[in-house]
């Protein structure tokens, strides 16, 4: 007799069965009640972009460019004068942005 090594064993196929009744039976969520649980807090957020409004305000203390820093017209970014790669039309680009 010929035996179908690909079929289930039967003490699998069980605790496979035992196993879903387990989590059907366990009240797990399904996949519309978590949807519908997003959707309500989904709405809460709804008061504007950006978060919690926040009526504080925010001081930030602006130091001036030094004399050894120099601005790259290609990141924007301060950097000090080692820096330089190339100056062209009195404009500066940093080695990163030369690469």
């Amino acid at each position: 007799m010929a035996a179908d090594y690909d079929e289930l064993r039967s003490d699998v196929k069980e605790s496979q069965e035992q196993s879903l009744q387990a989590l059907q039976t366990a009240g797990a969520p399904t996949a519309k009640s978590v949807v519908l649980e997003l959707d309500e807090t989904d709405g809460l957020d709804a008061g504007g972009p950006g978060g919690e409004i926040v009526a504080e305000e925010l001081i930030v203390q602006v130091i001036p460019q030094g004399n050894d820093e120099f601005v790259c017209n290609s990141c924007f970014l301060v950097r000090h004068r080692s820096q330089i790669a190339r100056e062209k039309d009195g404009l500066s680009y940093c080695v990163e942005c030369e690469g």
